[in-house]
């Protein structure tokens, strides 16, 4: 008789893991989904190997509101090294071109950091994994290819000089999804014309998790805990609506509840007038997320 797969634990909830430099996300996660035993997990957006900082990593329930990380503003704290550029805009690339930085102080920096203020377009770097005819740009260009990329819109909402100390210079950033920070860099080294590239890159907030304002996890935290176990481990979770914290609450009624499962929208007394809101019954039990329909009906959009 076939054994039967062990399909892992259930278990619901966010990790704000504090990935270490030198792996990727993928590793992350199964490293930290093997530590739970858990039967479902996902991260919320790749993070490089070079890079640290904030992986959320969903577990059971919370994959189904992953997309709501995915889609939120991000914020880095990224070290730029000047006069030199790589191939693939950070320190894991291979040298292009060294040129002198003579004359770019933190007044010439400073100069051209509001050009990258705003709404602005992006070309997407061959080194991301963004898909072109089924194939990830990264996989490309390691075979030495390069293919024709269009340009995406992004917003960048913040961008502050924390130091210069030449050849290097250290950015706060708080930007949109899909916004490239090596394509960032290396489009301010051009303006500053000797180039640059990514050697330091952190991730310090996704959504409504920011550094400093919320715990960060690391690996060996949760190497710990495992050694302890599940409940050392679950202790380290947010629960899931956590990450709709900016939405307002709605509470149902019983009859409210049984109607909005089965996809029905509801009138709720004193809901709000619009947008979405987090959806919950029998007083704290989290249903879900709903957004508000022009009648003022409360319409289910991704229940648990």
């Amino acid at each position: 008789m076939a054994r039967r797969r062990n399909k892992g634990r259930p278990v619901d909830g966010i990790l704000l893991l504090d990935k270490p430099a030198g792996i990727s996300s993928n590793q992350a996660l199964q490293q930290v989904k093997r530590l739970y035993k858990a039967a479902k997990a996902g991260h919320t957006g790749s993070l490089d190997p070079l890079a640290t900082g904030l992986l959320p990593l969903c577990l059971g329930q919370t994959t189904k509101f992953s997309s709501f990380l995915l889609d939120a503003d991000k914020r880095y704290r990224v070290t730029v090294t000047l006069g030199v550029t790589t191939d693939s805009a950070d320190a894991d690339g291979q040298v292009l071109e060294t040129r002198p930085i003579d004359g770019v102080d933190a007044g010439a920096v400073e100069a051209v950091l509001p050009r990258f203020m705003g709404r602005i377009e992006q070309l997407p770097p061959m080194y991301s994994a963004v898909k072109h005819q089924g194939e990830r740009l990264y996989k490309l260009a390691r075979e030495g290819k390069e293919v024709e990329r269009t340009p995406r819109e992004v917003q960048i909402f913040a961008l502050d000089l924390l130091g210069f100390t030449p050849p290097t210079l250290e950015l706060d950033v708080h930007c949109s999804k899909g916004t490239y920070v090596r394509t960032l860099a290396e489009e301010i080294g051009a303006a500053l014309g000797c180039g640059a590239h990514v050697s330091a890159l952190r991730r310090t907030g996704v959504g409504p998790y920011v550094e400093g304002e919320t715990r960060f996890v690391s690996m060996a935290d949760v190497e710990a805990a495992a050694e302890q176990g599940f409940e050392a481990l679950d202790a380290m979770l947010l629960p899931l609506d956590s990450v709709l914290g900016h939405c307002p609450a709605v509470r149902l009624s019983a009859d409210a509840a049984f109607y909005l499962r089965q996809g029905q929208p509801v009138l709720v007394p004193q809901a709000p007038t619009e947008g979405l809101v987090r959806l919950y019954a029998g007083g704290d039990a989290f249903l879900g997320i709903g957004v508000i329909l022009d009648d003022g009906r409360v319409q289910p959009k991704r229940l648990i």
